[in-house]
């Protein structure tokens, strides 16, 4: 049960404050352990058909899903009881759950006695009742028995449990109005951080502010280093002081995005008036990131950071509050004073942060934290999607699900048995599924029924036996279970936006079994539907036709185009007429490759960088340049290469050096590294980064234009040369930068090439010496 979602501030004509009573008992009635140990939870369908069930095996006078409103004070609590009966007097609250009764949590049942007890009163001061039957029904999904606890309360216990409840709740409530009061006078005379705005930074700040203001999506192409974090943040502080917002959520590709937001939010918390409210702001990481003790179990018999978690929460959360700027390493040092878990500690505070930082996976990914949180609470968020061009790649694998044999075999060998049985069907199901196969790699446009309904038993028998002895709910079972139910999920609304692959690989244990998601448009569309408004912005987001169409944002999205503070004079553009990196020329490419890099380094000795298509391609040409050019420093990029190792990469790249980096196109060098003046001078792209043409490739070329009408252009061209141009874009940084491009293959003179690359680059045709049919 998510906590008590943030209060707006209370309307200015009543004064009411208005919570839903699940909000109302998670803050306040929660207590004991934090315990993670897996119990399998129904879907929320599940549940529906659950609630349905029981509702329909009561008599004649029964009453379901009653709506309630009562008030304390200032509070105002609503919500609906699953059943009721007038006379004699009684309430129930329905819940589902699968396996062992007795596996569910003590906090978890004193969280739903809350809430019947609740309703109870609500029930008694609607309809004077002196007293009430307040009813717990448990639901066990695999047998359809109910499991049936009451209380006997009379209508003054009801009506105390319920104030002690509104009075915990109030105070916070008054506390958070308070702030939020306050909070937007402060952001309404929240000024511009600078002087002045850069160029084309004003023109994108107003476009976002109107995308919120209207309840519209925008897509934001905009050059590096005009400040366009800021220049999205800034626009949404001042939307919400216009009443418009609840949050803001600033969503990042990668990690190194996060302190470039946080920097922002630190200058425009500076901004603020003495005195003035600051927005609280929030930094999500990853639970692998933050657990302070990777080697314990999340619950209070492992971890002594989960055990009285719930107990110490409250005065955590009120610290947290105070301190407004929660980045990981501030909500850490708040969460070990209270001896909390930090992890969940920051899931806590995205109720109570104004703005909150994280990665795409916690609002798109079909099991988001923010999204499901969002949506439960009912928030008002504007979204910023930065790099946006990443998140078609990202999209992909969040609704992919991919079944490994080898995870199959493990899982069958160690099993129970329960369990081992229904895996040995699916085991059977799986052989039938490739017995026909004779190439390496098949795609199929549907998944068989049998071995689909025999993953969902095998997934059923995996859960009961979880839910009875949930210490067992680790390794390779559990592993490949969790990926079981990802692909059964997937498998249920398995359509053309997606494929059925199958892999033989070398060895039995090597079989692969996948659902590829090719379209994510499908899956998205919602996540851009529930938003006030979504910003995508990237330096690469054209053309914003094949963006819009992938990712699924709306028809009337608002498209903006902010032209380059750049101009020509600063970044010479070459195109070699005498290169051809297609893939049957690369090996005779490498003499003019290497030659090209030698001449520019000899005119114009500094640091520059080489991207090529493949590590094997970039091996080759480093290998001709080196021993043509035994004298220049290079340093490479190598397959699998360690944190550490990428660092030290980009060091080599100081401030007057000389050398050649290589590096494939694509990879962890071709964006979001920041190399200004002297640092970078110069560029050599030997490729058009045209994905592989392969046979998922095709597929994707074929639905992509089954759908959009434009499979080549959406499948290989467009990608390919986004990658050019993010890697180009490492070049020039600043106004005050100067370099050198060279475009090393003669397809980049063809007009249709040329009218995809940036506006401002005058792209000069050269190398005519072994110039071909290059038009071909």
């Amino acid at each position: 049960m998510a906590p008590a979602s943030s209060t707006p501030p209370p309307d200015a004509a009543s004064a009411v404050c208005v919570v839903s009573v699940k909000a109302l008992c998670a803050f306040g009635a929660k207590a004991g352990d934090l315990d993670l140990r897996f119990v399998p939870a129904p879907s929320a369908l599940e549940g529906m058909a659950g609630h349905a069930l029981v509702q329909g095996r009561r008599g004649g006078n029964y009453q379901n899903e009653v709506s309630l409103d009562a008030r304390h004070g200032a509070l105002r609590v609503r919500g609906r009881a699953d059943g009721y009966v007038p006379d004699p007097p009684r309430v129930e609250e329905i819940k589902t759950f699968r396996g062992d009764f007795d596996a569910i949590r003590g906090n978890h049942r004193a969280l739903h006695w809350a809430q019947a007890r609740v309703y109870g009163w609500m029930l008694c001061d609607q309809h004077g009742h002196a007293q009430m039957t307040v009813a717990l029904v448990y639901l066990d999904l695999a047998t359809g028995e109910e499991t049936v606890l009451e209380e006997q309360h009379t209508r003054e216990a009801l009506r105390e449990h319920f104030e002690s409840l509104c009075e915990r709740y109030s105070a916070w409530a008054q506390q958070e109005a308070d702030h939020h009061g306050a909070l937007d006078r402060t952001l309404s005379q929240l000024a511009f951080p600078h002087q002045s705005f850069r160029t084309g930074q004003r023109e994108l700040a107003e476009a976002v502010y109107r995308a919120a203001a209207g309840g519209r999506c925008l897509m934001a192409q905009a050059p590096t280093g005009i400040g366009k974090t800021l220049a999205t943040i800034f626009p949404l502080l001042k939307a919400r002081a216009a009443g418009k917002l609840d949050k803001v959520f600033f969503l990042t590709a990668k990690t190194s995005g996060r302190p470039v937001a946080l920097d922002a939010l630190r200058v425009l918390g500076k901004g603020c008036a003495a005195g003035g409210a600051q927005p609280r702001v929030l930094e999500l990481a990853a639970r692998e990131k933050v657990c302070e003790y990777p080697d314990r179990a999340c619950n209070g018999d492992s971890c002594p950071l989960a055990k009285g978690f719930y107990d110490r929460l409250p005065a955590a959360r009120i610290e947290a509050a105070q301190t407004g700027w929660l980045d990981r390493q501030a909500l850490r040092q708040v969460a070990l004073q209270h001896t909390v878990c930090p992890y969940f500690l920051a899931q806590e505070m995205a109720h109570w942060s104004d703005v909150i930082v994280g990665d795409y996976n916690y609002y798109f990914d079909g099991s988001a934290f923010l999204f499901a949180t969002m949506k439960d609470a009912d928030w008002r968020v504007a979204v910023l999607v930065d790099e946006a061009h990443n998140l078609l790649e990202r999209a992909r694998g969040m609704y992919t699900a991919q079944l490994e044999g080898g995870a199959l075999e493990e899982a069958h060998r160690i099993a129970p048995a329960p369990v081992r049985g229904p895996l040995a069907r699916l085991f059977r199901e799986w052989d039938t599924v490739q017995q026909s196969q004779t190439d390496n790699y098949e795609t199929a446009d549907e998944i068989p029924e049998r071995f689909v309904r025999a993953l969902q038993a095998a997934n059923t028998a995996m859960a009961e036996y979880f839910a009875a002895k949930p210490e067992a709910a680790q390794g390779p079972l559990q592993r490949f279970f969790f990926d079981a139910l990802h692909f059964a999920r997937l498998a249920e609304v398995f359509d053309d936006h997606s494929v059925f692959e199958r892999t033989l690989g070398i060895t039995q244990q090597d079989r692969t079994l996948a659902i590829r998601n090719l379209v994510p448009a499908p899956f998205l569309e919602g996540r851009f539907a529930d938003a006030v408004s979504v910003t995508c912005f990237s330096g690469t987001l054209s053309p914003f036709a094949f963006y819009r169409d992938a990712l699924g944002l709306p028809p009337d999205t608002a498209l903006l185009d902010v032209a380059s503070p750049f101009h020509s004079q600063q970044l010479r553009v070459e195109v070699a007429m005498d290169v051809s990196t297609r893939f049957r020329d690369r090996a005779g490419s490498l003499g003019n490759v290497a030659g090209i890099i030698g001449a520019q380094f000899e005119r114009m000795p500094g640091n520059y960088l080489a991207f090529f298509s493949s590590f094997d391609y970039l091996e080759s040409a480093r290998a001709a340049f080196s021993a043509r050019h035994p004298g220049v420093p290079v340093w490479t990029q190598t397959r699998g290469m360690l944190e550490a190792d990428r660092h030290g990469f980009i060091a080599r790249f100081e401030e007057g050096g000389q050398g050649i980096g290589f590096a494939v196109l694509g990879g962890a060098f071709g964006e979001g590294i920041d190399l200004p003046g002297s640092r970078l001078v110069g560029a050599f792209v030997a490729s058009l980064g045209l994905p592989q043409y392969n046979a998922l490739n095709e597929i994707t070329r074929e639905r992509m234009q089954s759908r959009f009408g434009k499979g080549y252009e959406y499948t290989y061209l467009y990608p390919g040369l986004q990658k050019v141009v993010q890697a180009a874009g490492r070049v020039i940084r600043t106004e005050e930068d100067r370099g050198v491009l060279h475009l090393l293959d003669d397809r980049f003179a063809r007009t249709e090439i040329r009218e995809l690359l940036p506006r401002w680059w005058h792209v000069e045709v050269g190398g005519m010496g072994r110039a071909r049919d290059a038009l071909l």
